[in-house]
């Protein structure tokens, strides 16, 4: 326990918390004393080592000793840390996490249910609605879709209905069945067979469809019967027909089925996501019939409070059921005047609902709509959701440990997020923050600063104390932006060589758009969470340009998703000039560049290909025969056979986390013995994959390919990273930086117009100005580069800004300024102007 010290307030009198020998990841045996009741922000540049603290030492840790007071069948239903490696902490309160992480993975789950919201309208709905005479009472779960007794019984609780029709399975009736009119069927060697089947059975396979009887239409494409009947490839009907009465041995027995039921079956039943993925384009989903979409049963539908059914009130904005609801809140109006005691119900669950709402209206989110689904959030916007749902829950004497809370925020919305971190402080808590915005930073009672640098280069604590005194720390690069008194230098703006022009853009909130963005120009485009910029650039913007360039766009669906989800539609907007300037697109995003730990960067850049080869080129993989497959710990011939090529083997323990053990055979390597024996500068292939991008460069300084893609990862600031770190452990923001560099590598030709929605997302200030300059470089080599961003240091670099507008949601989708930085700084009526305004004066 440090000393008391100074004024009432100071976090001094709090008590400390104390670490002793923490080693998690690249922490380097670290001792600390921290406040407790604070605001506490960790700082450093990316890969410095912050999260190892904060939630690989800090939360682990509480979580740890919290699960070893509840029962061991308990512990089994936590997702359980692993046990940090740390010597000693003390004084440490029970944790609570708030992590960035994607929604979740089912489009069943939505804002109301993260938030809770939806429970507290249910009880308001089954207690104090206003039921049809004659109707018996309903239990709240009846207004639950995700329930037997709430769920509509036509679309089963998902608000649409699929069918496979003619058109969706046949898209082009002038071919024959042999040109493969049926689009439905397999490619392969299975739609072969059902056509063979068809020639048996005496159906005319080489009219075109639409000439075909629609009796024959129609039991190919829809009947339920699955005939078995002898095949002959390659046989005209004539010829089956006498092979039959001949007794001719047919090749195989083949049992045909219809259209529609392959399917149906396939969509039902296949474990690959590919082939699901495949069927579901031959399946036309629209609004259900019975329920409109509202995913409930009739009985639920028809009751109402405040002349809504439920469903019509989970597509209010979060703004209007606020207004909504507060009548009730506050007495002044009642769903029910024959029972007064109903009225006394709907205004405590009104009175709790208004209260919740606020705390998210007050943290920028009040253009969410309840049934929004969680997958189509962002991380910021989820973990706000669930920040919201903390500061209403009254806990007293917890740590909140948040991670990058102002990801994804305006700074007009940062200074409510830290109204609602000071709520929660108030309430007798400490608050430990992972943060990189300045203002947050600014805000902390206690700094935390890790480093120097990156990876190995990191994981010492360059000081902890007050805000003020990191100002004399001059190993910082955090103290460089922090305290920094100069004006940023911006060059002058580009002039454009041309406009890509949309026109009668309409989604979600945007109603008949038109923008413009310079081309050979840098373009960021900003506004508050929620205002339409990633309607406009990430979806409509590119969506239409990749329609014109004969582009497909990746669709990747999370689990569980598929067709539950409407597909989206550019309900409108058109491309009227500028796409003669455009030969290439390449979006830039934050999905995850691999689902497994197989996929990592190395193999993600292409990076791998080189260096195998390099390994299959040395004299001693030449005498072996070895080739570069050698090398690959996907491959049988090169992999570790004990573990598969994982490094690892997991050993299950009943009630505990189960334990990741390095594999006894290959100790961690992933290769097996002989693979291991070929040397490259005397090191193995495991052991360069061991080496961080930053050793790698210097090892391999020789080859200019391999020296050129580390050199461009370097650049983008992921110089801490190791070749062969696994694709799971990589963050969003990581992630996006190394399909960065990926493109940037193969950049030869100008002509490409790239996207990026928020590049700068877990980014230090010193790592953001290694991006700006990769951007440069793309738009000096005759590129176009967009970027939807909230950080001034981009929006001040870039030639021109489109703001949206001016509020979210319904009141946001309007261009409210357009022109170069120094002019939207001055533009009334803009959210984003007051900020850019400060930081171009410096």
């Amino acid at each position: 326990m440090q000393k008391k010290t100074g004024n009432p307030a100071s976090p001094e009198q709090t008590g400390f918390l104390r670490v002793r020998g923490a080693r998690e990841h690249n922490l380097k045996n670290v001792d600390l004393d921290i406040p407790r009741d604070a605001l506490v922000v960790f700082t450093g540049v990316s890969g410095s080592g912050k999260s190892s603290l904060a939630f690989g030492t800090l939360y682990a840790e509480a979580q740890r000793r919290y699960l070893e007071s509840v029962s061991p069948y308990a512990r089994r239903l936590f997702h359980q840390m692993s046990v940090p490696e740390v010597d000693e902490i003390t004084g440490l309160p029970p944790a609570v996490a708030l992590q960035q992480q994607r929604g979740l993975p089912t489009t069943r789950s939505s804002v109301g249910s993260v938030t809770t919201l939806s429970n507290l309208l249910r009880m308001l709905y089954s207690r104090a609605g206003r039921y049809p005479k004659g109707q018996p009472h309903l239990e709240a779960e009846a207004f639950s879709p995700n329930t037997p007794a709430g769920a509509c019984p036509q679309c089963h609780g998902l608000g649409r209905v699929y069918e496979v029709t003619e058109r969706s399975m046949v898209p082009d009736n002038t071919l024959t069945i042999r040109e493969r009119a049926i689009a439905s069927w397999p490619t392969a060697w299975y739609g072969q067979n059902l056509r063979d089947i068809l020639i048996t059975l005496g159906y005319d396979v080489d009219k075109p469809w639409k000439d075909l009887p629609k009796k024959d239409r129609d039991w190919i494409l829809f009947t339920e019967e699955q005939p078995v009947v002898p095949v002959y490839p390659g046989f005209t009907h004539e010829e089956v027909k006498r092979a039959i009465k001949q007794k001719v041995e047919p090749s195989y027995m083949g049992t045909f089925s219809g259209a529609r039921r392959y399917v149906l079956h396939t969509f039902a039943n296949t474990e690959s996501a590919s082939m699901k993925k495949r069927v579901s384009q031959y399946m036309e989903s629209a609004e259900c019939p019975t329920c409109h979409g509202k995913r409930l049963q009739p009985a639920s539908l028809s009751v109402t409070f405040a002349g809504m059914d439920i469903g019509e009130m989970a597509r209010l904005p979060l703004s209007r059921l606020t207004e909504l609801m507060r009548p009730y809140a506050e007495g002044k109006a009642t769903n029910e005047t024959a029972h007064p005691e109903r009225a006394i119900v709907s205004q405590r669950i009104a009175a709790d609902l208004v209260g919740r709402l606020e705390v998210l209206l007050d943290l920028g989110l009040g253009y969410l709509l309840l049934e929004r689904s969680t997958p189509t959030l962002s991380p910021g916007e989820l973990q706000r959701l669930r920040l919201a749902t903390q500061v209403r829950s009254n806990l007293f004497g917890v740590v909140y440990v948040l991670d990058e809370p102002s990801a994804g925020l305006h700074p007009a919305d940062t200074a409510a997020l830290l109204r609602a971190l000071e709520r929660l402080k108030a309430s007798g808590n400490s608050l430990f923050v992972v943060e990189h915005d300045l203002d947050v930073i600014r805000h902390a009672d206690w700094i935390v600063d890790v480093g120097p640098a990156a990876g190995e280069q990191g994981g010492h604590i360059l000081y902890s104390g007050p805000t003020a005194g990191l100002k004399a720390v001059k190993t910082s690069r955090t103290r460089e932006f922090l305290f920094t008194e100069e004006r940023p230098q911006t060059a002058r703006p580009r002039t454009p060589s041309g406009w890509l022009k949309l026109e009668d853009v309409t989604r979600n909130n945007l109603h008949q758009l038109s923008a413009s963005f310079p081309l050979g120009c840098m373009t960021a485009v900003t506004g508050i969470s929620g205002s339409g910029k990633s309607s406009l650039v990430s979806q409509v913007l590119v969506e239409l340009v990749a329609k014109h360039l004969g582009m497909e766009l990746p669709t990747e669906t999370e689990e569980g998703e598929g067709l539950e989800q409407a597909a989206p539609q550019t309900l409108g907007g058109r491309i009227t000039g500028g796409m003669e300037q455009i030969k290439r697109l390449v979006q830039v995003d934050q999905k995850p560049i691999g689902r497994t730990p197989r996929s990592n960067l190395a193999t993600y850049t292409g990076l791998f290909d080189h260096v195998r080869k390099l390994f299959a080129d040395t004299k001693a993989a030449r005498a072996r025969k070895y080739d570069a497959g050698r090398f690959s710990f996907n491959v049988a011939k090169g992999r570790c056979e004990t573990c598969q090529g994982e490094g690892f083997v997991m050993v299950e323990l009943l009630f505990l986390p189960s334990v990741y053990a390095p594999c006894p055979t290959c100790h961690g390597a992933r290769y097996n013995a002989k693979t291991l024996e070929i040397t490259y500068k005397d090191k193995n292939i495991a052991e360069v994959l061991e080496l961080t991008v930053d050793a790698a460069w210097e090892f391999f300084e020789d080859d200019v390919k391999i020296h050129r893609s580390l050199s461009v990862l370097r650049e983008v600031g992921l110089g801490y990273l190791r070749l062969g770190q696994p694709a799971t452990q990589l963050s969003g923001g990581e992630a996006q930086r190394i399909k960065l560099a990926t493109e940037l590598q193969r950049m030869g030709r100008g002509d490409t117009l790239y996207v990026l929605d928020e590049p700068t997302t877990g980014l230090h200030p010193s790592d953001v100005e290694k991006l700006v300059t990769q951007l440069e470089g793309l738009v000096a080599a005759g590129n176009s580069v967009i970027v939807v961003e909230h950080d001034m240091r981009v929006v001040a670099a870039s030639d021109w800004v489109i703001d949206i507008g001016p509020g979210a949601g319904e009141e946001g989708g309007n261009i409210v300024a357009a022109g170069i930085p120094a002019t939207v700084a001055k533009a009334s009526g803009s959210r984003t102007a007051p900020y850019l305004e400060r930081f171009l004066r410096g």
